[in-house]
């Protein structure tokens, strides 16, 4: 059986969660129609805090539905260093809501309201019109690294005295909120609107949501039709992403102490450079010394390990309900043999 580290992605629907989703009471939702597409955004919306949700296809939609919302062609963003909708989106923020990114902050991602003053411009009318805040949280390039909460309450208090949007990339809030013991309603409460995704560390197949006042919402489900969004019985799908708010949540934490068993042997290991306590979720990121990252990849693969380069010497392993105990220890044993 082959230990898939590359991304949470490639998680599996489990078998009940394919039963729930074969039992599907559906509807057309771009009618409005489909039951378990409401009974999902409901529940999405009481877990994140917000008045209202919407389900969409993917956390990439999700992204540009909110700068389609907060942002007019010609504005700019500020985000920390590495985020999901500057690095890993296609360049769509500037295809379709004409915006550009002002990438601030630490490497993990984070930064400080005093650097968020710092990257907001004048109003001028040679200057693009800085108008939107961005977070990721947990942040993916940082190595699944969780925002401080101060820190967030900081950037978001100064956004506000500048009459800034904010928006909270959340893929895997969930992991945020089961690692640190904060709920998803309070991660997300800065925030005018929040993303989430099921398909990553929850295990359902496709889909996330986006999430804020009711009125946003409804711009957001119009602006979800425009990029193609809008889908017919969807039911089927929300009904393994509702299967999984309420089954895999809680589990999460068995992929953080997966991600840590993993750290620790890799940080023990000669020819990796990797700080085991920077590990808060169920991203694993190290160096690799002797060869090359893709190098590396190719040997571990031959043992049916599968591993993430993502950079010449660095390499990416993430933790998913797919892979047990076992199966970190079957990863660690490749990568050292691959290394001796």
């Amino acid at each position: 059986m082959i230990v898939d580290l590359r991304s949470d992605t490639f998680t599996r629907p489990t078998a009940a969660m394919r039963a729930v989703m074969a039992a599907a009471d559906v509807g057309d939702d771009v009618w409005g129609e489909d039951p378990t597409a409401r009974a999902l955004e409901a529940r999405a919306a009481e877990l994140l805090g917000k008045e209202a949700a919407l389900y969409v296809p993917s956390g990439t939609m999700a992204n540009q539905i909110a700068l389609l919302l907060h942002c007019s062609p010609g504005d700019e963003v500020i985000v920390g260093r590495g985020v999901h909708p500057r690095l890993y989106e296609s360049g769509a923020g500037a295809a379709w809501a004409g915006v550009q990114f002002a990438e601030i902050g630490a490497p993990d991602g984070t930064f400080d309201g005093a650097e968020m003053e710092a990257a907001c411009l004048p109003l001028d009318r040679n200057l693009p019109r800085t108008r939107l805040v961005a977070v990721e949280n947990t942040h993916n390039r940082g190595g699944g690294r969780i925002w401080p909460r101060a820190l967030i309450a900081d950037v978001a208090a100064r956004a506000r005295a500048r009459g800034l949007a904010l928006h909270l990339d959340g893929a895997r809030i969930w992991n945020a909120a089961v690692a640190s013991g904060v709920a998803e309603r309070e991660l997300a409460a800065p925030f005018d609107t929040v993303s989430a995704c099921f398909s990553k560390g929850l295990g359902a197949p496709v889909g996330s949501v986006i999430a804020g006042k009711v009125e946003a919402v409804e711009r957001a489900r119009r602006f979800r039709k425009m990029l193609g969004g809008g889908m017919r019985q969807v039911g089927i799908l929300c009904a393994g992403a509702l299967y999984a708010l309420e089954h895999h949540r809680a589990r999460l934490a068995d992929d953080h102490a997966n991600a840590r068993r993993l750290a620790e042997g890799l940080a023990g290991t000669a020819g990796i450079v990797l700080d085991p306590a920077r590990v808060e979720t169920n991203i694993v990121i190290f160096e690799v010394g002797p060869i090359t990252a893709d190098e590396l990849t190719r040997r571990v693969a031959r043992a049916e390990v599968r591993i993430a380069p993502i950079a010449p010497h660095r390499l990416r392993a993430v933790t998913h309900l797919d892979v047990d105990a076992a199966g970190i220890d079957r990863a660690l044993a490749a990568v050292r043999a691959a290394l001796s």
